[in-house]
């Protein structure tokens, strides 16, 4: 089938059914599919199975052990081709991010907030039941215990679809976050048929919050301050003050193209500034690698530079689509999923017009678009 006949099939087929709500989800290029393809999936342990072993080390003194090929030792859990974990990385004492590379569709970051006393906080989760069991047993390589507290930074089913997982603790949210996410429900699993989703079972938030909401662990202050609409009309970041650490949600990405026709162009920049007056020094993406606050910097700039485009193309009379293919994207073409330029200049044409930041739109039109202007269905790698 030629790319072409496949990006109408999927657009006119599973593709509006799903998008006819507003959710979240992730894909990646086809041409990584395709030289994925031949990868055997990893088999994953059960998590009765993980439990038990992480128990026998506990209680063995164990320094490292091997669960279905991802090792754990220290703080860490190796990933896994397909399915599997991510990395743990101690970021201060007790404080954790776990990053699933290469960041790119569905494959998010975590973060994990561990207290003396032995209470903790998770912020966000996995896609799919493997990627969020080996979640949990990276989380209870280092905690004493399943934490009590789980704050989803957005509504979207990457950061998420793994809730479940973690039964013992209250999901925390802005009130948005629980709204869109019921609003979703699991449409997302029906996109890509060959991901293994798992029996995943939809967990929303059950505390909510609008303006900001201030967690203890133990004696560390976590401070969850609502900033959207940016990547989303409900994104939360979780700020640590004593450790001067931001989990920045999908706000912020590292190595990935920013997304945001689901919230704002505006939004974006205005909630990029707040962060900034924060100080961090350590920031968490929602995708890729760990840094600093030249990550802030980095969004701010595409973004800016999107806004531009947008601009210059509306005075030529150009669409979307057009803009892109003529676009120069430079640097910015290095980034993971750079066809996300095709819906992100939907956002800023239509803010310049007068839309409001997070103001509804299509999003079956927005992919079919996407799909034109990449040459074929992005896959998605969970």
């Amino acid at each position: 089938m030629s790319v072409a006949v496949r990006a109408r099939t999927v657009v006119e087929g599973a593709w509006k059914s799903v998008f006819r709500q507003r959710f979240g989800f992730g894909f990646r290029s086809p041409v990584l599919s395709s030289a994925r393809s031949s990868e055997a999936p990893s088999r994953q342990p059960t998590m009765g199975q993980i439990d038990d072993v992480l128990e026998e080390a506990r209680m063995g003194g164990v320094g490292g052990v091997e669960i279905g090929g991802a090792g754990i030792s220290g703080v860490g859990i190796s990933g896994v081709a397909r399915g599997g974990g991510g990395r743990l990385e101690e970021l201060a004492s007790g404080v954790f991010a776990y990053v699933q590379p290469d960041g790119g569709w569905c494959l998010n970051n975590a973060g994990l907030v561990v207290a003396p006393d032995g209470s903790s906080v998770l912020v966000d989760t996995a896609a799919t039941e493997a990627r969020a069991r080996a979640l949990r047993a990276a989380v209870l390589s280092v905690a004493p215990e399943a934490p009590r507290t789980l704050v989803n930074t957005h509504f979207h089913g990457d950061h998420a679809f793994g809730n479940f997982v973690f039964p013992e603790a209250l999901v925390v949210g802005h009130e948005r976050t629980r709204t869109e996410m019921l609003g979703a429900g699991l449409h997302l699993t029906g996109l890509w048929p060959d991901v293994c989703w798992g029996d995943i079972r939809l967990v929303p938030p059950a505390l909510t919050f609008t303006g900001r909401l201030t967690l203890h662990v133990g004696d560390m202050a976590a401070e969850l301050l609502h900033v959207g609409p940016a990547h989303t009309s409900n994104d939360t970041v979780v700020w640590l003050p004593e450790q001067r650490v931001l989990f920045a949600g999908d706000v912020v990405m590292n190595g990935a193209t920013p997304f945001v026709p689901m919230g704002s162009v505006s939004g974006s920049l205005a909630a990029l500034a707040a962060l900034r007056e924060l100080g961090p020094v350590t920031v968490v993406p929602g995708h890729g690698p760990v840094g600093g606050p030249g990550l802030l910097d980095d969004a701010e700039e595409y973004l800016r530079y999107v806004r531009g485009l947008a601009r210059e193309g509306m005075a030529a009379g150009l669409g979307p689509v057009e803009i892109a293919r003529g676009a120069d994207l430079g640097a910015y073409g290095r980034w993971l999923d750079s066809e996300r330029l095709v819906p992100n200049l939907h956002r800023a044409i239509l803010e310049e017009r007068g839309a409001a930041p997070g103001s509804p739109v299509d999003m079956t039109a927005l992919f079919g678009e996407m799909i034109e202007f990449h040459g074929g269905v992005p896959a998605c790698h969970a």
